[in-house]
């Protein structure tokens, strides 16, 4: 076989010399011989992802696993975004990631990659990436952390966070205990411990094809996390010497087990946005109507939170997403992994050994708990909700709406006790979505205001073109498109509207005619407008959220190939 890189190694020229010469700094000559392939190591390590700084340790093992199979591994830090530092939002750089790291898979000698994510943008970017330039690759996920307590108690990263500050604001908690658990939080090393985005894009890697089965959710402090991270680095060999490439992998069949294990986990409403845009540079046909009919009726299995009481360490102690999917193994396509094997083959000895934390089939935590795609006057293109994590009595509610023009909106009169709401009001906020904010921040579960708080009030319907947390919870309509930056119905939208949201029948509406609603301007106050920049490239050509949010000229795929020299 051939090998990519041997096209900048072979030969005696004066090219082959620089491109040898200059890695010969430890490699021995036999690195070159067109026998070993070179791979990759995609790293997110970084400081200021402090969810992934654990990496670099992870890639040791990968590369100890790479020179065992007889390859070359080659460390490649990438760009990495941290969900918890970075402002106004990571998701404006997960296409600029994606980018950047499919423009360097590419442009270097390398026969195949090990992708090392963990926080939220970092496994998406890094499969999206991976699916343009189309080289083998396997997905190497860093771990949740262990679970930390506070007075006794098991705190859920995250979850805990919204839940506590809400307290705080209810007078129910004093300040002062609020920030002494602040240090109880983040116990170890690890993303978050809760089912958020960055554990269910691991648990999305993994129902793709893209790991070896079992490996989302081990912690990232468990010693076969390093074990696991071994059998990467020699199954990346074995993926090139095998010819897989992500394309052989991650087919339609692949995208609707995705769906299938998204509700079963309760998973993130962010993998919405995800996974449409992975399936975008495949060519993969993908839509929002698939979340609908693929998850429709498969049960929720996982008792995690945000949408149960168990954090993610308990998940894999019970047995782990295998013992899980093998509730649901029928509902699963066959469809190869990067193991060779399909995925409902790689589950025949899974076991649940804690029933509390992954119930069985017949005893699930709820019969229907996947992503409901919403759609009416207010939503045409489509918008989501998260049953699983919304109140029951919500789900079917009319309201008058509170609108909210911007965040900084929401900060100025949120508490205001001139404030003209009442817990059967919707609280509506627009400007976030991909353009308006940029970048579609995770604001959509906005806080309850203060006097409802003080009422005992502990959830209302919230709308929004925005995203939430995967940690968050509450009946929150997200993802409304299009957007009101880009003409959506939200920016004709009138405090004082009424608001109907049926989730049985799909529906989120105005409860005002059409010809009304769309003879009033539009509000555009709020809404970004950069004048340079990745911001202003980001504006111009960035696809509605029921696209993915992808950029245009980024859907589908270019492959490995390099036309010129460089020297």
């Amino acid at each position: 076989m051939a090998l990519r890189s041997s096209r900048w190694y072979s030969g005696d020229d004066r090219n082959s010399y620089i491109h040898r010469a200059w890695m010969r700094r430890g490699l021995p000559r036999e690195a070159f011989d067109g026998e070993r392939p070179h791979i990759a190591i995609a790293n997110t390590a970084s400081d200021l992802t402090p969810c992934n700084s654990h990496l670099g340790e992870v890639a040791r093992s990968v590369s100890d696993g790479v020179w065992a199979a007889g390859g070359v591994p080659l460390n490649l830090p990438v760009m990495s975004l941290g969900e918890t530092n970075v402002r106004p939002t990571a998701m404006l750089w997960r296409n600029l990631a994606a980018m950047s790291v499919e423009e360097m898979l590419r442009a270097n000698p390398i026969d195949g990659v090990v992708l090392l994510g963990g926080c939220d943008k970092t496994i998406p970017s890094l499969l999206m990436a991976a699916s343009s330039v189309d080289l083998p690759a396997v997905v190497m996920p860093g771990g949740p952390m262990l679970t930390g307590h506070f007075r006794g108690v098991p705190l859920g990263c995250g979850t805990d966070v919204w839940r506590l500050s809400e307290e705080v604001r209810a007078g129910t908690l004093s300040r002062e205990a609020f920030l002494d658990s602040e240090s109880s939080m983040i116990r170890s090393r690890g993303h978050c411990n809760t089912m958020g985005t960055a554990s269910t894009m691991a648990c999305m890697a993994e129902a793709l094809g893209m790991t070896i089965p079992g490996t989302a959710g081990i912690p990232a402090a468990d010693s076969r996390l390093l074990e696991r991270s071994h059998e990467a680095g020699r199954l990346a060999v074995g993926l090139v010497r095998e010819g897989r490439r992500p394309s052989d992998v991650m087919t339609r069949g692949a995208f609707l087990n995705a769906i299938v294990t998204l509700a079963a986990i309760g998973g993130s409403t962010n993998a919405v946005i995800h996974l449409l845009a992975i399936a975008g540079r495949l060519g993969v046909e993908l839509d929002l109507d698939d979340f609908d009919r693929t998850g429709s009726g498969v049960p929720l299995l996982a008792d995690l939170q945000p949408a149960g009481r168990h954090l993610m360490d308990d998940l894999h102690r019970a047995g782990g997403l295998r013992a899980l999917l093998k509730e649901v193994a029928d509902l699963l396509h066959d469809e190869p992994t990067v193991m060779g094997a399909p995925l409902s083959a790689c589950l025949d000895d899974a076991r649940i050994w804690d029933e509390t934390v992954i119930r069985r089939r017949a005893d699930p935590l709820l019969p229907d708990a996947g992503i409901a795609v919403l759609r009416g006057n207010l939503a045409p293109s489509g918008a989501v909700i998260k049953p699983a994590a919304a109140s029951p009595e919500l789900l079917r509610h009319r309201g008058r709406a509170v609108v909210f023009d911007s965040v900084e909106d929401v900060h100025a009169r949120l508490d205001s006790p001139d404030l003209d709401v009442d817990e059967t009001s919707v609280l509506v906020l627009r400007g976030c979505g991909p353009k308006g904010y940029p970048g579609m921040p995770e604001v959509g579960n906005l806080p309850l205001p203060a006097k409802l708080l003080a009422k005992g009030v502990r959830d209302m319907v919230r709308v929004s073109d925005a995203r939430m947390s995967g940690t968050a919870y509450g009946t929150v309509v997200l993802h409304a498109s299009p957007e009101a930056a880009a003409g959506g119905p939200l920016a004709r939208v009138r405090t004082g509207d009424p608001i109907v949201l049926d989730v049985a029948a799909r529906r989120l509406d105005v409860d005002i005619p059409d010809a009304e609603l769309n003879s009033r301007p539009p509000v555009a106050d709020g809404h970004a407008r950069p004048a340079r920049g990745w911001e202003r490239l980001y504006i111009d050509h960035v696809n509605q959220a029921h696209q993915g949010a992808d950029l245009d000229f980024l859907r589908g795929s270019s492959g490995d190939a390099v036309g010129r020299d460089s020297h």
